[in-house]
């Protein structure tokens, strides 16, 4: 039963039905005497109405709630507001199935490459399980029991000395200019195997160049790290004028300007990541496996063959 209590600040409405308990407080009687009249009524019954909801009121209200806690939460938000879009956002929970998930997929997949589809069948699967454990809004996931798509090969594309010196030729040498700077981050995450992201958000109280360490708070997992810098990357980040954050770049203008220096150069394939597949494969040449992990962020050893790339020929010249 609902009871409504008078305070100094206004009304509290408490109801306890189902095991369930909730309270709040409200300016009028009237107000408070409403809500607990609609709280009741949604749980006595929630499942009627949850089963009502259709699939792109979960989408946004993951949006709303969930997203906005998570780092690249930006990604999600414009992904699930595209999946709003989607036909399948407007089918009720209670038709729901795994058939209709399975229909999606095989569309998607004439649309966009397979690692965009299997990523975007994570988010959703997300926020069903969101919707499953925390809303209780559904029994069960049925994007669970619907296979992903074969996950691609890694990449294993790595820059030639020729394509490094075509671009760095294009970029220019003068650092006052943004595109030379983004040409310099690739050379530094070359050497430290830092994301572009890491490298973009890099700022100058978090660098300590006498113990050669770099600090970085926002990384991918999650996690701060600090990143051994080799005598080459402090070389890398003395040569910088004084912008901060250092390279005095955001995420996308490093991105937007990688790809126009690369493409002037004449270089074809090559993405900013590729700078970490190179840079992982060349420091395994100088630090053992639990160094090299700590190092570069990886607390799965197995994420490691992701990027390492040295080639048969080169392993076996080590083994004489």
């Amino acid at each position: 039963m609902a009871s409504i209590r008078k305070l100094k600040s206004g009304y509290r409405a408490e109801i306890a039905r189902q095991g369930i308990r909730k309270s709040k407080v409200f300016p009028t009687r009237q107000e408070a005497k409403d809500w607990a009249a609609r709280a009741e009524y949604e749980i006595l019954n929630g499942d009627k109405i949850a089963a009502k909801l259709r699939l792109g009121e979960l989408f946004d209200r993951y949006a709303r709630e969930v997203s906005p806690g998570k780092r690249g939460h930006r990604w999600e938000v414009i992904r699930l507001e595209k999946l709003c879009r989607d036909a399948i956002s407007q089918i009720r929970l209670e038709d729901l199935t795994a058939k209709d998930f399975a229909a999606w997929r095989d569309k998607r997949l004439g649309e966009v490459a397979p690692a965009s589809v299997i990523r975007e069948m994570q988010l959703m699967s997300s926020v069903l399980n969101v919707a499953r454990r925390e809303w209780e809004l559904i029994s069960a996931n049925p994007l669970s029991d619907v296979r992903k798509p074969t996950k691609p090969q890694p990449r294993d594309r790595l820059p030639t000395a020729g394509e490094v010196e075509a671009m760095r030729f294009s970029a220019g040498e003068d650092l006052t200019k943004a595109t030379a700077r983004a040409f310099h981050a690739f050379l530094f995450a070359l050497e430290s195997a830092m994301r572009a992201g890491e490298i973009a958000g890099l700022e100058w109280d978090r660098v300590d160049l006498e113990r050669r360490v770099a600090r970085l708070t926002h990384t991918k997992n999650g996690r701060a790290r600090e990143v051994p810098l080799s005598s080459e990357a402090v070389r890398l980040l003395q040569a910088l004028p004084p912008l901060d954050p250092v390279f005095g770049l955001s995420s996308r203008q490093l991105d937007a300007l990688f790809r126009k220096l690369r493409d002037r150069a004449g270089v074809v394939g090559l993405t900013f990541h590729d700078s970490r597949h190179a840079a992982i494969t060349a420091l395994s040449r100088k630090l053992d496996v639990l160094a090299l992990a700590r190092m570069v962020g990886h607390t799965d050893l197995r994420q490691l063959r992701v990027y390492y790339n040295e080639s048969a020929e080169e392993l076996a010249k080590r083994l004489d």
